[in-house]
């Protein structure tokens, strides 16, 4: 292993294009946590990032002694040591709801995500878009009553979601207008939050 530099402040090595790094960065912004925010290229990965990550991989979260390198471990982890503005439930169950929700999306629709971001052949990238289309599609009548994802309160689910959701043009995805209309609603009312437009990286302001 190499000699590591220590840093005085939380630094996060995020590639500007995945929607894993993206949902950090959107937990980041939205507690407004100053971070040393380096934008790496996944075909170029720097040294430093193999000394501190067994793995390799993006994101890494690096705060001191603490490495991290699991977007899901991150985004708890932020939201403990960052309490204001708490982006899970303060009871139990809505708690476990909440982590069941991003167990969800991490099963169901990050594959398909995955698929659509490499190098698979047309017939599979068909079969994948229409799939992630039809099933956020089917969620849509959730957002009639409650203005986030299953919540009255934006959480760690929307930071899962809306990465996606953001990428849909840039996938080929167009949604019904009328059919998915409170979903619609919801992705202008998040897409317009100071946290979500901070979160954007360069490569993401242009997919849409």
């Amino acid at each position: 292993m190499g000699v590591v530099t220590k840093r005085s402040s939380m630094t996060f090595f995020s590639d500007g294009s995945d929607h894993y790094s993206h949902r950090v960065r959107i937990v980041l912004a939205e507690k407004g946590v100053t971070v040393d925010l380096l934008d790496i290229n996944p075909n170029n990965k720097p040294d430093e990032l193999a000394d501190l990550n067994p793995y390799n991989s993006l994101p890494t979260l690096l705060d001191r002694d603490l490495v991290l390198y699991e977007s899901k471990v991150m985004m708890e982890y932020l939201d403990e040591r960052f309490p204001h503005p708490p982006l899970l439930p303060v009871y139990p169950v809505a708690r476990a709801q909440s982590r069941l929700w991003v167990h969800r999306i991490e099963k169901e629709w990050s594959p398909l995500v995955d698929v659509l971001t490499s190098d698979e052949t047309a017939k599979k990238m068909d079969k994948t878009r229409k799939e992630l289309r039809e099933s956020i599609i089917g969620v849509s009548p959730i957002f009639t009553d409650r203005p986030f994802f299953m919540s009255d309160e934006f959480s760690l689910v929307d930071c899962c979601v809306l990465p996606i959701l953001w990428r849909l043009p840039h996938f080929g995805i167009d949604l019904p207008e009328k059919q998915v209309k409170p979903l619609l609603e919801y992705m202008e009312r998040s897409f317009s939050r100071d946290g979500f437009i901070e979160s954007l990286s360069e490569s993401e302001r242009e997919m849409r």
